[in-house]
């Protein structure tokens, strides 16, 4: 782990109200869009260390060409925070880890992990899925927030959500990938459910969805690589669930040490933010 820290860096830790509005918003649709949550400033003076720890950790080294649609859809690393103190305190801010809480309305989070996501020019699009189906918990308290690092141009523009399907559960498996999209496209037809996409994005603009949200995002057909960070959270008093067959690598990874009705609290699972501390 890198250990220097930059007396500099920006302090994430003051509250950023958010409307009353907002929060209905969420709960009702799965998704909302906070602008400029973090400063471009803030931003600027984060970037440098999380594209430098997002890079370093990537394991992707094929070209486009010899991708499969997963692998062309983002290069991606996952708990920078882990390897790199200076990521660590963009991780664990309070303020964004404040906000995750109240859309939920929890009184404290916990981080499932980080996950820098950043998709090269020409990079393919994300099918639509849900995040959740690989999470094995009790709760369906928990949220992810989807920042730019870089300027988003209304080209590429933000995620897709589908509004209200957060509220319907398991849709059908897509993965990250071609083979049932077209059946999860089908009931989203038949539901009735629409789409909504939030533009072009400055860096600190954020969006969050809800785990059961379905999402998928578009290529990128600019020059330019797409510099996102995300981090997940979930309910301070989340527990363990017995995994599925596709839940066990995330229960190995995620959750290191627990096992079924354990309480979500394991050294990859910090409590990052809590009414009761503030």
């Amino acid at each position: 782990m890198t250990t220097v820290l930059d007396s500099d860096l920006p302090d994430l830790s003051r509250p950023f109200p958010i409307e009353d509005e907002t929060k209905s918003a969420f709960r009702h649709e799965g998704h909302a869009v906070i602008r400029e949550l973090a400063s471009p400033e803030e931003v600027a003076a984060f970037r440098p260390r999380i594209v430098e720890a997002a890079l370093r950790l990537n394991e992707e080294t094929r070209p486009l060409e010899e991708r499969d649609v997963y692998g062309k859809a983002f290069l991606q690393a996952w708990n920078l925070w882990e390897h790199d103190d200076e990521v660590r305190r963009f991780t664990f801010s309070r303020r964004f880890a404040r906000v995750a809480a109240e859309l939920m309305g929890v009184s404290g989070v916990r981080i499932y992990h980080d996950q820098a996501l950043f998709k090269e020019p020409g990079g393919g699009p994300t099918p639509l899925h849900q995040d959740q189906h690989y999470w094995p918990l009790d709760t369906a308290n928990t949220v992810t927030m989807w920042m730019p690092l870089s300027p988003i141009s209304a080209e590429v523009g933000s995620m897709t959500f589908i509004s209200g399907s957060h509220r319907l559960g398991y849709l059908g498996e897509s993965g990250i990938s071609e083979a049932e999209e077209q059946a999860v496209e089908d009931k989203i037809q038949s539901l009735g459910l629409m789409r909504r996409t939030y533009g072009a994005m400055a860096p600190g603009d954020a969006t969050f969805h809800a785990g059961w949200t379905l999402h998928s995002a578009p290529p990128n057909p600019s020059g330019a690589m797409r510099e996102v960070m995300t981090v997940i959270y979930v309910a301070a008093d989340a527990g363990v669930t017995k995994p599925a067959p596709h839940q066990v690598y995330d229960m190995e990874m995620w959750m290191p040490g627990l096992k079924p009705g354990d309480l979500l609290a394991s050294r990859r699972n910090p409590l990052v933010w809590s009414a009761e501390a503030t």
